[in-house]
């Protein structure tokens, strides 16, 4: 299962050098506010970087601020979020209409003064770029999912977001639910005794995995599609890579698939919930047959396995996606009951003494003991009820962002957690590109024994524009 398009950055571009294996070291990182800019008011000045469909279908949850500010590389989207915004969201959104606007982020960043904060929605390959840029400027970041695009990358932004003062959130809503937090006491607490297995699914599906097309369409009028591209490999122009996250994230050099997109919400819960660490092993199946070239396969199986961790013992960890995906059959077998079918996606903890149930969110979780029959939300299972509330409770995901960069309570999912889920499935990529199981040294970022894995562990960059 090699990779071998020679029009890819996980080919061709690996002479061009690797992100760095960390951050450099750096003082703490301050808020812009502490360096001479104005101290954060009641509102917030925020800039908005991507207008695309994403970009646009979080600015209500944040229009309560000042938006004074607007970038994006394709211009008819800046146009288009504007004119949304005015249309659909009043006086608020009027003022959106009313913002500066850049097609570069760095001329933003070192122009713009008064922005406090950003919010990032754009394409995985830019979510660490824009974000060191922001964090390094001084601005609380807001970033959508997924976090990272190589280990590389996700070492170094977990590294500068251990080291900022700033208000870091990533984008995974499920997060802030309160089912994904009481799903996460009830766990701690034991009342499914240890568990060894979790099997995360949803049954999305791409088409079998395909060499990237050369044929390159007309570019659109008002797209800088160089700087679109921006770090990953200048690929000839396809109408269908501005089609959202499911079009440009099936192609490897802009995206890794479902395991990155909808992984970021699955594996968040097991890693916050089992305190995993990084993994120890990787190894990913994907249909017989069907050879890996540019594209994410149509199907995959990933398995992680983390060691022993304070008094929880080892535990493998799997991700499946693709038309069949679901857990085991002995596994399926006790979901019947209550659903009378496998969902279509879902988290579930294989404990000794029960199981739990979530969405691929980590969301409306729900819970059966041994020898019950149906689950129950884990708010209203009477053997749950005695496990104390010691997390927060919030339910607003850009809420408790905004809060935290007023000076309230940290974030739940700041950058320097993300990144430790990011790297589960950035590692698991590793073991799909290299086409065999690795051995995992979260340590010295390494494949043991695999010096070929480097070139997909670091991932070459294009500096043109960052």
């Amino acid at each position: 299962m090699q990779h071998h398009s020679k029009t890819t950055r996980r080919s061709f571009l690996k002479g061009l050098g690797a992100v760095g294996a960390g951050a450099m070291a750096l003082p703490t990182i301050l808020p812009s506010g502490a360096l001479g800019a104005r101290a954060p008011s009641k509102k917030l000045n925020i800039a908005m970087l991507s207008c695309g469909g994403r970009g646009g279908g979080i600015l209500q949850s944040y229009l309560s601020e000042n938006i004074v500010a607007v970038c994006d590389v394709n211009a008819r989207q800046i146009e288009r979020v504007k004119k949304m915004a005015a249309e659909m969201h009043g006086e608020a959104g009027a003022a959106v209409a009313k913002a500066k606007v850049y097609e570069d982020y760095r001329k933003l960043l070192e122009t713009e003064k008064s922005v406090e904060a950003v919010v990032i929605a754009v394409g995985q390959r830019w979510h660490v770029p824009m974000s060191k840029a922001a964090l390094l400027a001084g601005k609380h970041v807001f970033c959508e999912k997924p976090m990272a695009h190589s280990c590389a990358e996700a070492r170094e932004i977990r590294d500068l977001g251990q080291q900022t003062k700033l208000a870091t959130q990533l984008g995974t809503q499920g997060g802030s639910s309160n089912a994904f937090r009481r799903s996460m006491e009830v766990m701690q607490a034991g009342l499914l005794g240890q568990i060894r297995e979790v099997h995360c699914w949803i049954n999305r599906t791409f088409p079998p995995s395909a060499p990237v097309d050369t044929n390159a369409d007309p570019i659109p009028e008002g797209l800088n599609w160089d700087f679109w591209c921006g770090p990953s490999a200048l690929l000839p122009f396809k109408t269908y890579y501005l089609r959202g996250c499911l079009a440009w994230g099936r192609w490897m050099e802009f995206g890794d698939g479902h395991v990155a997109d909808m992984g970021a919400h699955g594996l968040n819960l097991p890693y916050r919930a089992l305190k995993l660490g990084a993994a120890q092993k990787a190894s990913v199946e994907i249909p017989t047959g069907e050879p890996l070239k540019d594209s994410y396969p149509s199907a995959t199986t990933f398995r992680w396995d983390f060691a022993a961790r304070e008094k929880m013992d080892a535990v493998s960890v799997y991700w499946h996606d693709g038309p069949q995906a679901g857990p085991p059959e002995e596994l399926s077998k006790e979901l019947l009951a209550t659903y009378n079918k496998v969902p279509s996606s879902g988290c579930l903890f294989a404990g000794e003494k029960g199981l739990l149930l979530s969405n691929a969110y980590g969301a409306s979780g729900v819970m059966k003991l041994k020898g019950e029959e149906k689950f129950r939300g884990v708010s209203d299972h009477e053997a749950a009820k005695p496990v104390p509330a010691t997390l927060p409770r919030n339910g607003n995901l850009m809420g408790e962002w905004l809060e935290a960069c007023k000076g309230g309570p940290p974030t739940f999912q700041p950058f320097s957690v993300a990144a430790c889920v990011a790297e589960i499935a950035m590692v698991g990529m590793v073991a799909l590109l290299v086409g065999k199981p690795i051995e995992w040294d979260s340590d010295a970022l390494k494949a043991k024994g695999m010096p070929e894995a480097d070139r997909f562990i670091h991932l070459p960059q294009r500096t043109k524009w960052l």
